[in-house]
């Protein structure tokens, strides 16, 4: 019985914290493709997140919106609340996320500029304003309560090489922090991300089917990390742990390191074009003369 109780007085003192990173971007090849591939997308996230905010009254949630030109929080709005009516038959906190969810998405959505070509998307920066938050709320604890944090990304979009970098520095940053990473792939299979779900032990998932993502999100993604050994879950991929160049943005697999800035080239420049350090050109290398062997008269 005390050990019973003391379960669960630790279980009410520890705050599970998911936030979730949503792709929205309309480069997406599933949403030209057909734009309501993203209804039937954000009606999944809603009902993932609603059921996490179900399994303990301690848990929290936050949903963040990617895009190719601005990073927004969904959920929860920081000062203003959205007025909501009465729903019989259903817990006011999910509809509070289903409704805010929705407004603020088609709020951005319709004020968003128009795409002349196709774009990649913010997910780095919306990554590290993630980890903000969740540095924020782990800050303002009171004392005794402990705080699980993990993030989800749901992204269709191709690998964006260009924010590596900034990539790097998120995933090295979860990893001190202790907060988890984990990557729904919607379309393709991006390296970049994988490097971080395996940095930070976390799982990356590439859903072959839409129609079943509230299935693979609720299989895979709800339970916590710390149970998600006694599960059998999808065995993890390889791990593309190759470097992207800072010149084409290409991954490559063997380059040149500036040793000032450490960046990363596929060629060699006399320059570095990121802290503009000057290197030495490599000279020939020196030609061994051949030694002369010792004839019978010299000895």
């Amino acid at each position: 019985m005390e050990a019973d109780q003391s379960a669960s007085k630790e279980g009410e003192s520890c705050i599970d914290l998911l936030v979730i990173v949503l792709d929205t971007n309309p480069s997406q090849h599933f949403v030209r493709q057909n734009p309501q591939n993203l209804t039937q997308i954000l009606e999944a996230v809603i009902a993932f997140g609603n059921a996490h905010l179900m399994q303990k009254a301690q848990n929290k949630l936050a949903v963040v919106s990617c895009s190719h030109h601005a990073t927004n929080f969904l959920y929860p709005l920081p000062r203003r609340q959205v007025e909501l009516r009465q729903m019989d038959g259903q817990y006011e906190a999910f509809n509070l996320v289903e409704k805010t969810v929705k407004q603020q998405l088609g709020s951005i959505l319709m004020n968003a500029p128009r795409l002349s070509a196709p774009c990649e998307s913010l997910l780095a920066g919306s990554m590290s304003m993630a980890l903000c938050y969740i540095s924020r709320l782990q800050r303002n604890l009171a004392p005794g309560v402990k705080m699980h944090s993990r993030i989800l990304v749901l992204t269709g979009s191709n690998e964006c090489a260009s924010q590596y970098m900034t990539f790097m520095n998120v995933f090295f940053t979860a990893q001190k922090l202790g907060i988890t990473i984990d990557t729904c792939a919607l379309d393709k299979t991006l390296s970049l991300l994988q490097q971080g779900c395996d940095i930070t032990s976390g799982q990356f998932l590439k859903v072959t089917q839409l129609d079943g993502l509230l299935q693979y999100l609720l299989w895979v993604f709800l339970p916590a990390p710390q149970i998600r050994h006694k599960l059998v879950l999808p065995p993890p991929p390889k791990v593309d742990y190759r470097a992207s160049c800072f010149c084409h943005r290409e991954l490559i697999d063997i380059g040149y390191v500036c040793s000032v800035c450490l960046s990363v080239f596929c060629k060699y420049s006399p320059i570095c074009t990121t802290c503009h350090t000057i290197f030495k050109n490599p000279g020939p290398l020196p030609i061994k003369g051949k030694k002369k062997k010792k004839t019978d008269k010299q000895m």
